[in-house]
């Protein structure tokens, strides 16, 4: 079609407000070229000529919306980001719960997955673990708002920058659970073998609601405001165990949110004591 009319400023307010009534995520007017570049193929090939047309469509098709979603979330994720918290669950927090759980399974919630590059990390550290520890029985739940990106990390299939990293920074770990596959890799299905994939809006308490030791809910805050930050704390808060771990990305904190978790570390939070 190409002729879509230009985004304006009053077409824009509303596109901003929708977004954050299906995502709660907190866009300003200068997100309008990323919102322009990922709307104009979806309605071209609605043959939709207007922002405020392709606004009425997902207002009154439910089926749209996952497409929107889709279309106006950020997904950027990478093998191992930020060290130092793969280090803490490699050396602390893994042999800590191993001693204190004797035989229980560990269950991890990777509550943002995107394409699962996050949930794969946590699965080899499991499988490492159990090479050099012995037995360690363990379940990752993946969720994200994201359709897509379930079924990206579902298929386990990487290619580029995402494999290059992985291959310098873990060369021995890409060798050891990923295949070739065309040009990229493909996780092994040993490392699927653990995991599980809903689709969640972390808006919503978790549904069927599950308990789990270590939530990773990290890059993701930071696309929220302070009230939608309180929200999502305040949803995740009872599907964590007495003794479970909050984990956040580094350019993100909850300390002046009011919440029943404590300060452990950079990125790492607790419950407070006496907490049921």
């Amino acid at each position: 079609m190409g002729s879509v009319a230009e985004l304006n400023p009053a077409t824009l307010a509303a596109l901003i407000a929708l977004v954050r009534k299906h995502t709660g995520i907190a866009m300003t007017e200068r997100k309008s070229v990323l919102l322009e570049r990922r709307l104009r193929p979806r309605m071209d090939a609605l043959a939709l000529g207007s922002y405020q047309a392709y606004m009425d469509r997902v207002e009154s098709d439910r089926s749209e919306i996952p497409h929107f979603i889709d279309l106006v979330t950020t997904n950027d994720t990478q093998f191992f980001r930020t060290p130092q918290i793969w280090d803490y669950i490699a050396k602390r927090f893994l042999p800590e719960w191993q001693r204190s759980h004797p035989g229980a399974c560990l269950n991890i919630w990777s509550a943002a997955s995107a394409s699962g590059e996050e949930l794969y990390s946590a699965a080899m550290l499991c499988e490492e673990f159990k090479l050099q520890h012995g037995p360690l029985p363990y379940r990752i739940l993946a969720t994200d708002i994201s359709q897509q990106m379930l079924e990206l990390a579902a298929a386990g299939s990487y290619a580029g920058r995402s494999v290059e990293r992985l291959r310098a920074s873990h060369p021995a770990l890409a060798a050891r659970y990923f295949v070739a596959d065309g040009a990229g890799v493909r996780v092994k299905d040993e490392l699927k073998r653990n995991v599980s994939f809903a689709r969640h809006n972390l808006l919503q308490p978790l549904r069927p609601a599950q308990q789990f030791d270590l939530i990773l809910l990290r890059n993701v805050l930071i696309y929220f405001d302070a009230e939608h930050q309180q929200a999502v704390i305040d949803c995740a808060r009872p599907s964590m165990k007495p003794h479970a771990r909050l984990i956040l990305g580094e350019s993100e904190s909850i300390q002046r949110l009011a919440s029943e978790y404590s300060f452990e570390a950079p990125m790492i939070y607790a419950l407070r004591e006496n907490q049921p």
